[in-house]
């Protein structure tokens, strides 16, 4: 347990830290740093394949970014603007869960089914979604978004100059830039993902996606089954 002397020794400068941070649009270069541990997936690993990258990023980053995230990217996903959606997205927000995921797509199912004699239920996961997301084009949707510039600002700061290593065993590489991703092991990434993915929508009427992260599943009932090819391509 903390004493109190120490609490106080530490809170003070990290609150200054923090407040110069707000005020600068700047996150300290030592925060953007990251760390690559391998996790072994199985009993005996042998391969590359069988260890899981695990990243590890900074204490402090990761609390100042769950305040960002709170204040800022939260209410601004109750008011999207028009070409992107929020509400067909069941990950990473106050609102979302499995559990309301799996009903809406029961839902949209059931609801078809009561028109048509049947429904195409098309299940996506995407290969390293999360890693391959380009941040020009994550920043410009970031931007349509109702946040105060000096939030916004914060989070491009926070995209640019990050960089990782990875650690096995006593050998530790050298730093990489990260040049796309929404950096793993952060607290702004899996929010930041779903701005990504807000301007997937279906193209026709009718059709329906539900996203769970990057779990999309396309439901088009029987009547609009020559769109399918057409919706897939669009995915």
């Amino acid at each position: 347990m903390v004493s109190a002397p120490w609490r106080t020794s530490l809170s003070v400068p990290l609150a200054q830290l923090f407040n110069q941070s707000i005020h600068s649009c700047v996150v300290p270069c030592q925060w953007k740093s990251a760390f690559i541990t391998l996790i072994p997936k199985t009993a005996h690993p042998a391969e590359p394949s069988d260890f899981r990258p695990i990243s590890i990023t900074s204490v402090l980053s990761r609390s100042f970014e769950r305040h960002v995230v709170r204040t800022y990217i939260y209410s601004a996903l109750q008011q999207p603007p028009p070409d992107l959606s929020f509400s067909d997205q069941f990950a990473f927000k106050p609102t979302g869960s499995t559990t309301a995921a799996l009903i809406s797509l029961l839902h949209s199912i059931s609801t078809m089914l009561t028109e048509w004699p049947y429904v195409h239920v098309i299940a996506l996961d995407f290969s390293k979604a999360f890693d391959t997301v380009r941040h020009i084009s994550l920043l410009q949707k970031m931007a349509r978004l109702y946040i105060p510039d000096e939030a916004y600002n914060r989070i491009r700061d926070f995209f640019d100059g990050h960089s990782h290593c990875t650690k096995f065993g006593a050998e530790t590489s050298s730093f990489a830039n990260i040049m796309a991703s929404v950096i793993q092991g952060s607290s702004l990434g899996p929010a930041s993902f779903i701005v990504t993915a807000a301007d997937l929508r279906p193209l026709q009427p009718g059709n329906v996606i539900i996203k769970f992260a990057d779990d999309t599943y396309l439901v088009i009932p029987a009547s609009n089954t020559d769109s399918s090819l057409n919706e897939l391509k669009h995915i």
